[in-house]
């Protein structure tokens, strides 16, 4: 990012607002909600640029039974998505976090709709993450914001919109639903090809008539900040938090910096937090993670090293859940590279991981944090996992794209063979000695692995069995999408356990406010985002949860700021 050509942005000086939103991820949601009931708001953002870690996802949002899903045909309802969550969640969160979630999600949803120039769609099939769970939908609750012109949505505003992680080889707005079938662009051209076209005609026609679009998180970042420039919703960057005002045990403001200058704003109805979590802080992440967290391979933006964190626990809040994170493995990245998510690579046939003894260890098309929970509790057990190993053959690196950078039949950069992050073999044997792996036991891994798999059943860890593995699958591969055995050349891929961002972080009640380890409310402070423990716990129940509880407790905060609080 060429920091020198992003625009400034409004010049901190001391004033006084109705609501100060620290952070420019889905805290602009609350700045919209506040606005529509009629408060004055300010957003601040630590970095340079607006959009936090929402603009670099894939802009998914899971949020059951709101209004996109029933306009575009879902069959969903709070009934059953609260069944789904009391089976998933358990009782790793109170209930009343994630029941305020569901009730006031779909008004959320329609709040963003009045107030942006967002449009959303049903992400139709992208199952949730656990749908063999009562009142779990192998159909999904995801949605997404359609293609959105972002030289329209943000004007002279443009260059401060945070970019997204990755550059498209040509300008095309690929949503999440486009992702599934561009993977499969080799194996199933009559469903990706016609997508790969539309996107491009809208990526490259629209430059053509001065249009930029956008999807995922590029799209969502840039509608909510499209909506805060529509209502006159100021955005300080470069400006992050240094201390809370707080008078009569209420917190009434902040002291802000801003490129060495301190200046102070008063807040008459609160401070909410949504400055993200403590990605970036590996001292947080080693004391409440793991040991093993000794290299920042984490996704999230760079702003998020837990200043909000530390600052609400300064001020008596109490913290939860800090154990856990939205984790993805992701390609070991090379020096300072970051590292490249690995989503539907894992779940696709002729493929499998296994570990620093060559051992197969976990079912690959786990969801992400699934997985990465899987990881950690190895660790805990006693058994590490200190390397991890996605093997695959030559007629995978044919069909699939990887890591959103190498297309069928590109050769592996031979850079990644000599950082030692890949390795190949003519058969199983050389292949282990190349990765450094125990040659035995990789060879019997591969033959067990591929006996289950010509079988179609995954008898050791139930690869396929699940809708959501099989959303990521290969239609064209029976009987099971996931499962083929593997045949001739053989590669393997180094793998690390990146993630999304931190979700542990302040503890929350049903109302956004921050609580002190009695349960009593921080008066006039507010945690919402990753900033906040997970309003579902240890569990993330399908694609978006992360940004859909942002969203929604940005209105539930706003609403409680405004004197209008969540039953």
């Amino acid at each position: 990012m060429n920091t020198a050509t992003i625009p400034a942005g409004p010049t901190a000086v001391d004033t006084e607002v109705d609501l100060l939103v620290i952070g420019s991820g889905t805290g602009m949601a609350a700045a919209l909600a506040a606005h529509e009931l009629g408060l004055s708001t300010l957003v601040v953002e630590k970095t340079s640029t607006v959009g936090g870690s929402t603009a670099r996802s894939g802009g998914a949002f899971w949020i059951p039974a709101n209004p996109a899903l029933a306009e575009d045909g879902a069959a969903d309802s709070l009934a059953r998505a609260r069944e789904y969550l009391a089976a998933v969640v358990g009782d790793t969160t109170p209930e009343q976090r994630w029941l305020a979630f569901l009730e006031h999600g779909p008004a959320a949803v329609a709040m963003l709709g009045r107030t942006t120039p967002m449009k959303f769609f049903w992400a139709k099939g992208y199952s949730d993450y656990h749908p063999e769970n009562p009142g779990g939908s192998s159909q999904g609750r995801t949605c997404e914001c359609t293609p959105l012109d972002v030289t329209e949505a943000l004007g002279e505003e443009r260059g401060r919109l945070r970019p997204g992680p990755l550059a498209a080889p040509i300008p095309m707005p690929v949503t999440g639903a486009d992702y599934k079938w561009l993977n499969l662009m080799a194996k199933a051209p009559a469903k990706a090809l016609p997508r790969i076209v539309k996107r491009a005609l809208q990526g490259v026609g629209g430059l053509v008539i001065h249009r930029e679009y956008a999807a995922g998180g590029q799209a969502l970042a840039a509608g909510l900040f499209s909506g805060l420039i529509r209502a006159g919703i100021p955005v300080w960057t470069n400006t992050s938090v240094v201390d809370l005002i707080v008078e009569d045990a209420r917190v009434t403001g902040a002291v802000l910096d801003q490129r060495g200058t301190t200046v102070s704003v008063r807040a008459r109805r609160g401070v909410v937090l949504a400055a993200g979590g403590f990605d970036h802080d590996l001292q947080m992440r080693q004391a409440h993670q793991s040991p093993s967290l000794t290299h920042d391979v984490s996704l999230g933006a760079e702003g998020n090293t837990g200043d909000a964190i530390k600052l609400a626990q300064r001020y008596g809040a109490d913290i939860d859940l800090m154990d856990q994170s939205w984790w993805f493995p992701a390609v070991a990245p090379m020096g300072e590279d970051a590292p490249q998510v690995l989503l539907a690579e894992r779940s696709l046939p002729g493929s499998f991981m296994v570990d620093q003894h060559g051992r197969r260890f976990i079912n690959e098309a786990d969801d992400y944090m699934t997985f990465g929970q899987g990881v950690l509790a190895r660790e805990q057990a006693g058994d590490p996992v200190e390397q991890m190993w996605l093997v695959f053959d030559q007629a995978y690196r044919n069909s699939y794209v990887m890591a959103g950078v190498l297309f069928p039949r590109m050769p592996i950069p031979q850079a990644w063979y000599d950082a030692g992050i890949s390795a190949k073999g003519s058969d199983a044997a050389t292949l282990a000695r190349a990765a450094g792996l125990p040659e035995g036991t990789f060879v019997e891994a591969l033959q067990r692995f591929n006996t289950l798999a010509a079988n179609g059943n995954d008898e050791d860890y139930h690869r396929g069995e699940s809708a959501y593995d099989r959303y990521y699958g290969d239609p064209t591969v029976t009987p099971n999408p996931n499962l083929r055995p593997l045949r001739g050349m053989l590669y393997a891929v180094k793998v690390v356990l990146s993630d999304l961002g931190t979700c542990g972080g302040v503890r929350a009640d049903e109302r956004g406010r921050a609580l002190r380890a009695d349960g009593s409310p921080v008066e006039g402070l507010y945690a919402i985002g990753n900033t906040a423990a997970n309003a579902f716990g240890a569990c993330y129940p399908g694609t978006g949860a992360t940004i859909g509880q942002g969203l929604v407790y940005g209105y539930i905060a706003a609403r409680d700021a405004a004197g209008h609080p969540a039953d």
